[in-house]
């Protein structure tokens, strides 16, 4: 049992990438391991919503969207990179979307290295109960729905 937080899914989802990367390697654009992830989360019958738009508010006016690569379960943003190296830029990236869509647990997979680096983030500011939108019902066959 896992003493993070999500733990028990996390770790699937590191497990699956784990899998990808053994198998894909490193090389490919990112699209490539979106949707090997996509084929795991499926068979693995893991709930998803992928490229799954969110809003961003902004004194609660509605002021653009944002795509996520995925979301797990609802309520995990997972967000994967096919590139050398992580830069502060792909971790600000994250951190933005678990704080602006109040989501708990977020991680970033890079499949562009030798070795598959993942991260795992916690959102210090997560408030328990306050949902600004209606992401977290995703239907995973049609994610532009809910379900």
């Amino acid at each position: 049992m896992s003493t993070f937080k999500y733990g028990n899914i996390t770790g699937k989802i590191i497990g699956l990438a784990l899998k990808i990367h053994n198998t894909l390697g490193c090389g490919f654009l990112e699209v490539v391991y979106q949707r090997a992830l996509e084929l795991e989360c499926k068979m693995n019958n893991i709930r998803f919503a992928r490229e799954f738009e969110l809003p961003i508010f902004y004194n609660d006016h509605l002021i653009g969207k944002r795509r996520v690569d995925f979301l797990i379960e609802g309520k995990i943003s997972v967000e994967l990179k096919a590139v050398t190296e992580i830069e502060p830029i792909h971790i600000a990236q994250i951190m933005n979307y678990l704080r602006i869509h109040n989501l708990e647990v977020g991680l970033l997979i890079n499949f562009g290295s030798k070795s598959l680096e993942f991260h795992r983030f916690t959102n210090k500011d997560y408030k328990i109960n306050v949902v600004k939108s209606d992401f977290r019902n995703v239907n995973p066959s049609n994610p532009n729905t809910s379900q």
